[in-house]
């Protein structure tokens, strides 16, 4: 080969070396394009009897806790279960190679992107409820129940079940939240102590699976996917369809309120109701810290029982704990229930001139944090970040929780209540997903926080997760076994310290129902496994 031919050769190899590596850089840059038309395309041709949106959906991209934003790819609005398991089952199909992930939405009250998906698919549950009625059955059975879309609001329920003069029995303070929504986290009010969570009083579900499959469940039927999608965050499959226990239901209740000044005291008291055969029938705390005119506030809703004691009682910078309690009123009680108060409020030993009472319409009682959102929304306060922290502490180290956080660290309650409550252990059914300290009485604190904004310039998200992560360290360094209900963690070393002895067993559920783990990637605690091909 001569010389001039060897240089020619060389230059062609070089010229194609380019050309060739021009070629990969453009694929390379021009695949992920390829990719993102294709599951548009594949989105947009699947037949649903609901619709698809792939614009306007900034909706799917906040939440409650206002403080996380990510954008969907799509959102679908299905009208049946059908259409649920043809998203769930196509984005199953696409295997490892792809990237999408789909979380159920509800009535977007999360607090840290829990039911937000990143150019995932968002299904809006709440769509699914129009065509999905409620069926109360009372007649024939022996312990009646409703049957619900998990779309459905617990408020919806309550209007339709009171018709038939019944009620589920165990609530949520707040009851503008999807039955999926609670089911999937727990659902802890003042009635937890007799009835447990919301997921202790669930007879039956339909379930979306991570490979489209719609499974019945229960006790009896498929009960392990029943144990883990309670409580599950969403991790095993979708919850479409709800059997809710009910119970009969008051027209009205007395409701009362108290103050203490010492915790243990507030807290052995709250300790003995919960135990008692004979109780009150809604048990919860608060702790207030330097509030100004407290018992004036309380005025507008209920009477003082010492009225002149009352109008000299000063909340200003003190450290008070408040027990409010309710008891249902019945026909046939009716003319002994004050009877029945006071032998109650006689083993009590709050603060006599803080005693005050009302009787109130059951519903208004529930649907109570309902009037303080229209005051909020009317105000333009309700859309405020809500960066809530809500810990479960065992009963043996509330005392110590309570000195150092209630003493120290919290330095008012202006910027939302602070709830703290015993309930029984043994009113958690073990086999669920759900997770709390290992002890016969455990205590819900909840931190219900919100980002004030500031006139003087300072931070007050920033104020707030300060104070949150000051918690949080101080009950790890002490060792106080505390875990966190509604739960973000970062890591999977942190899930992994959160579910404890119980890690293991949602690892291989998880492996079971959602393999590829494209469901709920909002709660951080698996990755999609996606291969490079």
């Amino acid at each position: 080969m001569t010389c001039q031919s060897l240089v020619l050769t060389r230059k062609t190899n070089i010229l194609f070396v380019r050309s060739f590596t021009i070629l990969v850089l453009i694929w390379i840059v021009m695949k992920p394009e390829v990719c993102f038309s294709s599951v548009l395309s594949s989105l947009k041709a699947l037949h649903l009897q609901g619709y698809i949106t792939f614009e306007n959906n900034e909706f799917a991209s906040r939440d409650f806790g206002n403080q996380i934003h990510s954008h969907p790819l799509a959102v679908v609005h299905p009208k049946s279960v059908t259409d649920i398991s043809e998203i769930v089952t196509h984005v199953w199909q696409m295997g490892p190679a792809s990237e999408l992930t789909v979380a159920a939405r509800g009535h977007g009250h999360s607090l840290q992107g829990q039911a937000q998906a990143r150019g995932g698919v968002i299904i809006n549950m709440e769509s699914l409820r129009q065509d999905q009625e409620m069926q109360v059955y009372y007649r024939g059975v022996q312990f009646p129940y409703v049957d619900v879309s998990a779309g459905e609001l617990w408020i919806n329920i309550l209007h339709e079940t009171l018709k038939y003069g019944l009620a589920p029995k165990s609530w949520t303070d707040y009851l503008h939240l999807t039955v999926g929504g609670t089911l999937s986290n727990a659902g802890i009010s003042g009635q937890a102590f007799r009835h447990g969570p919301q997921i202790s009083n669930v007879r039956q579900l339909e379930v979306v699976t991570g490979k489209g499959e719609v499974l019945i469940c229960s006790q009896e039927q498929n009960a392990d996917l029943f144990h883990a999608v309670l409580g599950g965050l969403g991790q095993f499959g979708i919850i479409t369809r709800a059997r809710i226990s009910l119970e009969r239901a008051p027209k009205m209740v007395k409701w009362i309120r108290m103050l203490y000044s010492d915790f243990s005291t507030f807290a052995r008291d709250q300790e003995r109701l919960i135990s008692a055969s004979k109780t009150f029938d809604y048990i919860e705390g608060l702790v207030i810290k330097n509030k100004t005119g407290l018992l004036n506030n309380w005025r507008t809703s209920f009477d003082p029982q010492d009225p002149v004691q009352a109008s000299h009682f000063v909340s200003d910078g003190r450290t008070l704990y408040c027990l409010e309690l309710t008891k249902n009123l019945y026909p046939e009680n009716f003319d002994t229930v004050n009877q029945e108060i006071e032998d109650l409020l006689s083993q009590l030993s709050y603060i006599p001139s803080t005693l005050f009472m009302s009787e109130v319409p059951y519903i208004d009682f529930l649907d109570r944090v309902h009037a303080s959102e229209l005051i909020l929304r009317s105000k333009g306060l309700w859309d405020l970040p809500h960066p809530w922290l809500n810990l479960l502490v065992p009963k043996s180290k509330i005392q110590h929780f309570a000195n150092e956080v209630f003493g120290n660290i919290l330095s008012d309650t202006n910027n939302g209540p602070v709830l703290v409550y015993p309930i029984h252990k043994s009113k958690v059914d073990n086999r669920t997903s759900f997770v709390c300290p290992d002890e016969d009485i455990i205590y819900l604190v909840a931190f219900l926080s919100h980002a004030n904004p500031s006139s003087n310039g300072t931070d007050s998200l920033q104020h707030v997760l300060t104070q949150n992560k000051r918690i949080l360290d101080f009950c790890e360094v002490s060792h106080l076994g505390v875990k966190q209900y509604l739960p973000h963690y970062t890591t999977q070393e942190q899930w992994r310290t959160h579910f404890g002895p119980k890690w293991e067993v949602f690892v291989q559920r998880k492996s079971v129902y959602d393999p590829l783990a494209m469901l709920a990637p909002g709660q951080n605690i698996f990755q999609k496994a996606v291969s490079v091909s």
